[in-house]
């Protein structure tokens, strides 16, 4: 997985001011070399997001504006400049100039600067999990999840506030309603997140389901939204201690240890995350993320 993000990193930089390419998007590029090399568009899409920090299309876009501001400088026509970098337009091409170096070019032209630049990506492997991970490989039937859905915008970094005003404007009797309700594994009160693209900017709008897991035949109360899964595999990972550092540890741990070291891909679907247990105060947790996977064919 390393070699395959370092090519689509340099199948980006081929391809930075080339007018043609920018017909394609950053996904259409990644497709190429994901195909390529035997994987899915989707997995290493996944895959560049958790570790770069960032979806491919906001690293091209950062990438395009870096090598722009060059020409820029050089006082080439903003028309070409801005057709050069795959914008149809002299203000559109100001917009994301503006976004990614805070300022207009017309201030770059006359004062040099400032200019944030987006230094080219290169993943390494590096020496880790001395620490074996606790995951489990399950093949679910298929399943129902209901509960209290949302659509709330993406947060890459941090608790999510939007998720956290969601949930506690849920009544606890409603809580106990939903528990009662479960009846399939994945067991308990569940934070289900899916529709989310893994080229999705933040503040784009996701959905997020409050709720339980039950058999596709329980009837669902109509006050109550609900989400069918197909029969699939899942990767099932647990984490224990500080709450929600571990959680967290154990999520970046996915995309940096066990997805490289194992032949498994991921799918598209929702993630879920049940809390097994925790203290008084939440200040400790021990949780299961479930993350929907297909083998990787070798």
């Amino acid at each position: 997985m390393i070699e395959i993000l370092n090519r689509i990193v340099d199948e980006i930089e081929r391809h930075l001011a080339d007018p043609d390419a920018h017909q394609a998007t950053g996904a259409e590029m990644v497709e190429a070399v994901a195909t390529s090399a035997g994987t899915t568009s989707y997995h290493a899409r996944r895959m560049f997001a958790s570790l770069a920090g960032m979806p491919v299309s906001e690293y091209v876009r950062r990438r395009r504006m870096t090598v722009a501001a060059a020409d820029v400088l050089s006082g080439d026509d903003l028309l070409t400049i801005a057709v050069r970098y795959g914008y149809g337009s002299v203000e559109s091409f100001g917009r994301a100039f503006r976004a990614v170096h805070g300022v207009s070019h017309a201030d770059v032209r006359r004062d040099g600067g400032p200019l944030r630049s987006q230094p080219v990506l290169r993943f390494r492997l590096t020496v880790e999990g001395s620490r074996p991970m606790d995951a489990r490989i399950i093949d679910q039937p298929a399943l129902r999840l209901v509960g209290h859905a949302t659509r709330l915008p993406l947060i890459h970094e941090g608790e999510n506030p939007h998720i956290r005003r969601h949930v506690e404007s849920i009544p606890p009797a409603e809580h106990l309603r939903l528990k009662e309700l479960s009846n399939a594994e994945p067991a308990g009160i569940l934070s289900i997140t899916g529709d989310v693209d893994p080229d999705s900017p933040e503040g784009t709008e996701l959905t997020y389901l409050h709720g339980v897991a039950v058999v596709v035949d329980t009837p669902v109360p109509t006050d109550l939204d609900a989400l069918d899964l197909p029969a699939g595999t899942w990767a099932v990972f647990r984490s224990s201690g500080e709450h929600p550092a571990a959680l967290q540890r154990m999520w970046a741990a996915t995309a940096t240890d066990w997805f490289p070291s194992n032949p498994w891909r991921l799918r598209p679907g929702p993630s879920i995350l049940s809390v097994l247990e925790h203290s008084a105060d939440s200040s400790t947790a021990t949780c299961e993320l479930w993350l929907p996977v297909e083998r990787e064919r070798r």
